[in-house]
């Protein structure tokens, strides 16, 4: 990435996590204007890039919500899709900039890398709703929605990769946190990106985080979780794994380490900026390697 290309996407990303976390704020069915807002920011910013937006629409509580879904066809299969996802969605009373307005923020520029590129297979951007509590874990939830009719579709995706709180960062020994029964395997700072998945999706996650840490000295650490703990159930993994596809979350482990996982104080200056910017770059390079993988 060049110096010029560095700050226009970190500009970019502070844009985005302002917008959705300042702008418009705590966002979810009980503040559904803002739920609506955050929506069609998103759609502005891909009608810009020149995409063509499609809207799975469903109701939830009497309010009307929406997956957003755009896609950037492979030139020579266009039927293998990447699939990136992000959920757009606050937890109640939280402004939600590490969660997850970080993972849409990047979400938006990884696509707005690939708008100007021709991949060999297709790479498909989706923003998500409804994951947070009550509906995570629940036929609610977006990500349910969009996974059971990807499966009913038989769309092939080859992998799924899900953008969870990605902006925080801390080399300081012992912040970083995890069930009792990880503790002794994995590191006790919290300066790495985790890509978690279960053991179907291992072969997968572990390719993408071979060619995401050629990117970045940001390491990317492959972890394998079973779907009970409660970050990993809580994801947007769970439903396409229950619809048979592989998939895993990239995310700075939120609630193990965020000091301000899902409260008022999830703030934007609360973000690593200059970390986000890493990870991005990085997830552009592994996603490439993975479209265009013959």
């Amino acid at each position: 990435m060049s110096a010029s290309t560095h700050i226009d996407c970190i500009n970019n990303l502070k844009h985005h996590v302002a917008t959705l976390a300042s702008g418009i704020g705590e966002r979810h069915v009980k503040k559904h204007f803002a739920l609506h807002k955050a929506a069609n920011y998103i759609s502005r910013q891909w009608q810009e890039m020149g995409y063509e937006i499609e809207r799975q629409q469903f109701t939830t509580q009497g309010v009307q919500c929406e997956n957003l879904e755009v896609n950037k066809l492979g030139k020579n299969h266009p039927e293998h899709i990447i699939l990136v996802c992000a959920h757009y969605d606050s937890a109640r009373d939280c402004p939600g900039a590490n969660g997850n307005a970080s993972g849409i923020a990047t979400l938006l520029e990884i696509s707005r890398y690939f708008s100007e590129t021709s991949p060999n297979s297709t790479v498909r951007f989706v923003a998500l709703t409804n994951e947070k509590p009550p509906f995570y874990g629940t036929d609610k939830s977006g990500s349910w929605l969009y996974a059971h009719k990807a499966n009913e579709q038989r769309d092939k995706i080859r992998a799924v990769i899900i953008l969870e709180s990605l902006g925080y960062y801390n080399d300081t020994y012992g912040s970083q946190l995890y069930p009792p029964f990880l503790s002794m395997l994995y590191p006790k700072q919290a300066n790495f990106v985790a890509m978690t998945s279960n053991l179907r999706s291992m072969g997968s996650m572990r390719e993408f985080a071979k060619h995401f840490n050629k990117h970045t000295t940001l390491r990317g650490l492959p972890m394998i979780a079973p779907n009970f703990l409660p970050w990993v159930n809580w994801s947007d993994s769970s439903p396409f794994w229950l619809n048979g596809y592989k998939a895993f979350m990239v995310s700075d482990t939120s609630l193990y380490r965020y000091p301000f996982y899902d409260s008022p104080r999830d703030t934007p200056e609360k973000i690593d900026y200059q970390s986000l910017t890493f990870i991005t770059n990085a997830l552009i390079r592994a996603i490439e390697a993975s479209v265009n993988h013959k």
